[in-house]
């Protein structure tokens, strides 16, 4: 006998019988009910898995019996059966969170179905994502092997950030696990790609992909000169995967009519990546050309705090003429007060606002306990950064523009990613600090484990002096000194860095979406 119970609430349980009989025969056990007081006693005495109920009862209506039953017991699912086709009671149905909705008659396999949905839905949806990332798995290895494009590299990211949260919900966890193996392998090759690639989108423009420098240009402004008041946001250190992870939240609000893929350029930290796509300059330009907006890594003060000179002397430079602000969300303060304010900005053709939190989510990872508890891998680093933007102003700020007709861009700066492996470096007191990226005079490193550029200006970065280079972690290392080098390295193993080579730094998201 099977262990699933089922309770059919129905005041003409006796013309049921055959539906009973059928689902006794699939093992199913099935406890009978005429009234729903009668329901509520023996939901009283027993536990049942599953509840079919009838709308129209004399007594205890089906909405009034649904209402008990789940101040009884909250989770457990109702099925409402019912003849009546009427709207409200449909929506009072949903709104009282049934699990299912059927019209009479109904037949015996439509119970069946309804079983399955709601008890073996877990079981049937893992059984088949299983089975076609199983398919999958073949093909993304077979384009892992042929990829040749920062076009075709992108297309296999976003397979694989597809399968990581279809995945990630799963029974089986040794189809998880050779994801994570097919996503090193990727991560890998992708590297060799940039290694291989990456300076020559420099000397030949018109080969490279969109990047930070020319984001603006290619496809903000074709969105701007549309008419449509825009509201941009760029919430920084946003991965491809924490972005799909609750743009749902954002579909409630707005339609997309527009989701691409762009690369982020080396070093993929804030300094570099946000002050390009502001400044439509790569960091070797805004140095020579703003040389009182730019600091180098040596350099003291804040290296983002002229983001909207930057982006003032862009527009300037590409002739757009528009009424617009910038706004840096650092902290709750100063989001709530956007949203106090943010009907203040109807009339602006573009409204910009940076928000940092994902930044700091990261940084918070490295410095703060509890942060390694609640994002100890990609899927619960994922999870909290939901929760985070469901309960945020800029969610707030984002239904205010819905509401006010704004169409709305969403990007980043730049990715991050979890970093497991230490990789030796020596420079001298002048090094830049950063984990993933190093700028200095005689750099000491491991090959095999960095790209190099000692000829910055070939990346489009500025030479501090005639003998500094750059180097960038690949795959998941991140660069430790030898000096207490086993504290160093069990303090950041297992944070999330950026400043490096690998898909979850380097391609990252930019999406267009009009009100509903």
């Amino acid at each position: 006998m099977s262990d699933i119970k089922v309770l059919w609430v129905d005041d003409e349980i006796d013309l049921l019988k055959p539906h009973i009989i059928f689902l006794e025969k699939k093992n199913y056990k099935v406890t009978t009910a005429q009234s729903g007081t009668e329901a509520l006693e023996e939901i009283k005495k027993e536990n049942f898995d599953i509840v079919f109920l009838d709308e129209n009862m004399p007594g205890l209506t089906g909405l009034e019996t649904l209402a008990e039953i789940k101040e009884l017991q909250a989770a457990i699912p109702v099925v409402m059966i019912t003849k009546s086709e009427e709207e409200y009671i449909m929506e009072e149905a949903i709104g009282s969170k049934i699990a299912d909705y059927l019209i009479k008659p109904v037949n015996p396999h439509q119970i069946l179905l309804s079983l399955k949905k709601n008890l073996d839905h877990s079981r049937l949806v893992s059984e088949k994502t299983t089975s076609n990332y199983q398919q999958e798995f073949r093909k993304i290895a077979m384009d892992l092997s042929m990829v040749n494009s920062f076009e075709e590299w992108k297309d296999l990211y976003s397979k694989l950030v597809y399968w990581e949260l279809e995945l990630e919900n799963i029974e089986d966890s040794g189809m998880f696990e050779i994801l994570e193996s097919q996503k090193t392998e990727a991560n890998s090759q992708f590297c060799k790609f940039i290694d291989k690639n990456y300076a020559d989108w420099f000397e030949d423009p018109n080969e490279a992909p969109t990047m930070s420098h020319t984001l603006f240009k290619e496809k903000i402004q074709p969105q701007i000169e549309q008419g449509t008041p825009t509201l941009l946001v760029v919430v920084d250190n946003l991965r491809f995967d924490q972005w799909k992870a609750f743009e749902p939240t954002v579909a409630n609000i707005y339609k997309k009519t527009s989701e691409e893929l762009f690369c982020s350029i080396l070093p993929t930290a804030t300094q570099y990546a946000r002050n390009a796509i502001f400044s439509g300059l790569m960091p070797s330009d805004m140095e020579k050309l703003h040389p009182d907006l730019w600091l180098n890594d040596t350099e003291d003060g804040g290296k983002n705090m002229k983001e909207e000179e930057f982006l003032q002397a862009q527009l300037k430079r590409l002739g757009l003429k528009l009424n617009w602000s910038y706004h840096k969300i650092t902290s709750l303060k100063q989001g709530k007060k956007l949203v106090e304010n943010f009907r203040s900005h109807k009339d602006e053709d573009l409204t910009v606002v940076v928000y940092n939190f994902v930044d700091m989510l990261s940084h918070s990872k490295t410095e703060m306990e509890v942060i390694k508890e609640l994002a100890s891998n990609d899927k619960s680093y994922r999870s909290l950064t939901q929760s985070w933007f469901k309960n945020s102003p800029l969610l707030e700020i984002i239904q205010q523009a819905a509401r006010l007709g704004f169409k709305l861009i969403i990007t980043t700066d730049h990715g991050t990613i979890n970093v497991k492996n230490p990789s030796k470096v020596i420079g001298d007191k002048n090094t830049s600090l950063n984990l993933r990226y190093k700028t200095g005079k005689s750099l000491t490193y491991e090959d095999k484990e960095v790209l190099a550029a000692k000829n910055p200006k070939t990346l489009g970065l500025p030479t501090i002096n005639m003998s500094s280079s750059f180097i960038f972690a690949k795959d998941d290392y991140f660069f430790a000194y030898p000096n207490n080098y086993n504290h160093y390295v069990s303090y950041f193993r297992n944070t999330y860095q950026h400043g490096g080579v690998s898909l979850e730094e380097m391609i990252i998201p930019f999406s267009v979406f009009t009100p509903k």
